[in-house]
């Protein structure tokens, strides 16, 4: 999600990109080659996965097909390289891409498990709303509560803050909100559809020659240049028989374009909804902030907004926080909260909605070309705990924003991206926003936003770095890395390989029978001990392979089974999701168990 008015743009592009030799030490390179990498030459996060038989290591990043490509470089991101595409070289590029989970079947897991469903399903449903099931919200609360120990409760320079959803209406009129927080939109006269405009790309066909045959048009997707390639056949089909051509002519690649960047040339795309040329509106702006009334009165003066992001809560109280718990710069101020944007088109299940929920930091560092160092710092910083709640690395890289595309504020910033089954798409954005957005509160509250440094004796209005992600499309990149098929003795399995800490459930407790009074006692004792610090599942229900299925496809790491044997010396077996490898523990030795293997320390 866009982290301030046309500070942020979400492209889609191919990720063409493979793991490529490092150091132990070093974050993992990428390169544009499409060969995966040996074994030998994988990076250690890679490799400790791998000894952990979590298959997370799945060959290359694949091709989604756009107007640019990425070059992906953790210790020095490069710019964004044009791209014309053209039905050859894809071909090429999909031989090695592993197959992702679809989106219908992550979808339909969603519902059957009780992760993400539509929002009032029963009446239908409302577009661009989710509600989060049992598991879902124990998903997206783990997620939290990690992103926040990392980022503030291990760190003496950060702190946290939580502001109100609906603000003054002058925070959003300082900050630039009311007058130019809008994506391109246009309209098919005929069917009545509404595009984003910077989602909808189209394409000039033409002979080798330089005949033009006509336009085609595509919605942004992972199969976009596949389609447009249907629908260019159809176009060159159609106009040699208009022309009476016998020959089939050859015809220069095709380059898709956004229509945002060619309005001179809408009279000659066609809808995606009719195929006709001239159905298409000119592209305007619409703005995305919900408006509401506060207050008895129905006038303009009661008109307000809810938030459309939790950063201008963060500006508007830097001064009263900075003063409050005492903070030297540089020192960031954390916020997990609900934002809200009137999306053209909501869609790619909780990629883009109209109710989502952000964790930001603005990260205040001086005024001076150290701003740099920072924003590097947080790329890494970034990746790194991207890595460590069990995102696949070979389906990341990083896409930096070219001086056009950028905020006139910003100075740079850089997206991780993330190849999603629908396309590759922006998931986390780490921004150098200048001193932009303090200048607009005190220029308008008349309130100073001044810093005054008590060793340089220095003062001035601090510049920021922003690293932002989306806890919704977080959560769906995680399901993504996490969903697998498998065979365990024959049967095949659906197994989310969540990372110890994220997952859901962190353990089951099974009693072997559930018709032996003493086995329910002893397994409801050990169930309601590991309760005291976990999500624990209690299931007595089927056979014990049906029960492992079960908590396989919820992304459980451990079972532990109560039989009988444990009436006689106290021990219980243990199963690990992974490998299915089972063990026997002592009890007492369970929840220091649990503790190392979920926390990743055992003190």
């Amino acid at each position: 999600h866009r982290a301030a008015p046309g500070s942020l743009t979400t492209r889609a592009a191919p990720a063409l990109l493979c793991a490529a030799t490092v150091s132990a030490a070093a974050l993992i390179a990428f390169s544009t080659f499409s060969a995966p990498a040996p074994a030998s030459l994988r990076s250690s996060a890679q490799m400790s996965r791998l000894v952990n038989r979590t298959p997370l290591f799945r060959g290359c990043a694949g091709a989604a097909p756009v107007a640019s490509r990425r070059v992906s470089n953790p210790g020095g991101v490069s710019r964004v390289q044009q791209r014309v595409y053209s039905a050859a070289t894809e071909e090429k590029q999909t031989e090695a891409v592993r197959k992702l989970v679809s989106m219908d079947e992550l979808v339909s897991l969603c519902k059957h498990r009780g992760i993400v469903f539509p929002s009032s399903e029963i009446y239908g449903g409302y577009s661009g709303f989710w509600d989060y099931g049992p598991l879902g919200t124990e998903l997206r609360k783990n997620i939290k509560d990690r992103w926040w120990q990392r980022f503030v409760t291990q760190r003496e320079d950060i702190v946290g803050l939580d502001t109100s959803i609906i603000a003054s209406p002058s925070v959003w009129k300082a900050s630039g909100h009311v007058e130019g927080f809008s994506d391109p939109m246009v309209d098919c006269k005929e069917s009545k559809l509404r595009y984003r405009a910077d989602q909808l790309f189209f394409a000039k066909v033409e002979t080798e020659d330089g005949k033009e045959v006509g336009y085609v048009s595509v919605l942004e997707s992972g199969d976009m240049q596949k389609d447009a390639g249907k629908k260019t056949k159809k176009l060159v089909k159609e106009w040699m028989k208009a022309n009476e051509i016998t020959e089939k002519p050859a015809l220069k690649p095709i380059e898709l374009k956004e229509v945002a960047d060619h309005p001179e040339l809408i009279a000659k795309i066609p809808s995606p909804a009719t195929g006709k040329a001239g159905d298409l509106t000119e592209p305007r702006e619409f703005n995305l902030m919900f408006q509401t009334q506060v207050g008895a009165l129905a006038d303009e003066s009661a008109t307000a907004y809810l938030r459309p992001e939790t950063a201008q809560g963060i500006f508007a109280n830097y001064a009263t926080v900075q003063r409050a718990s005492r903070m030297k710069i540089p020192f960031g101020i954390a916020q997990v909260g609900k934002a809200f944007r009137n999306e053209i088109t909501p869609r790619n299940f909780v990629f883009r909605s109209r109710e989502f929920e952000q964790m930001e930091i603005e990260y205040f560092i001086p005024a001076d070309d150290s701003w740099k160092d920072f924003h590097q710092q947080w790329l890494k910083d970034a990746w790194d705990w991207l890595l460590d709640i069990g995102l696949d690395e070979s389906l990341m890289e990083y896409e930096v924003h070219k001086d056009d595309k950028l905020a006139h504020y910003a100075r740079a910033c850089t997206d991780v991206a993330f190849r999603f089954p629908f396309g590759t798409q922006e998931l986390l954005g780490v921004a150098a926003r200048g001193n932009y957005d303090l200048m607009q509160h005190q220029n308008n509250s008349k309130q100073s936003m001044i810093y005054r440094d008590d060793v340089s004796k220095e003062t001035y209005v601090p510049h920021v770095i922003e690293p932002s992600i989306g806890v919704d499309r977080l959560m769906l990149a995680v399901l993504v890395s996490a969903y697998d098929q498998d065979e365990v003795s024959g049967e095949k399995r659906t197994v989310l390989r969540f990372n110890p800490k994220i997952a859901p459930i962190k353990a089951a407790v099974f009693p072997l029978v559930k018709n032996k009074p003493e086995l329910m006692e002893k397994a409801r004792s050990v169930y309601k001990k590991l309760t005291r610090r976990y999500n624990i599942e209690w299931d007595q229900s089927g056979a014990i392979g049906r029960r492992y299925r079960r908590m396989d496809e919820a992304g459980t790491p451990y079972c532990i089974t109560v039989d009988f044997e444990t009436l006689e010396d106290d021990t219980v077996t243990v199963r690990e999701r992974d490998s299915t490898e089972q063990v026997r523990m002592p009890i007492s030795e369970l929840s220091a168990f649990l503790e190392k293997n979920i926390e990743g320390y055992d003190d």
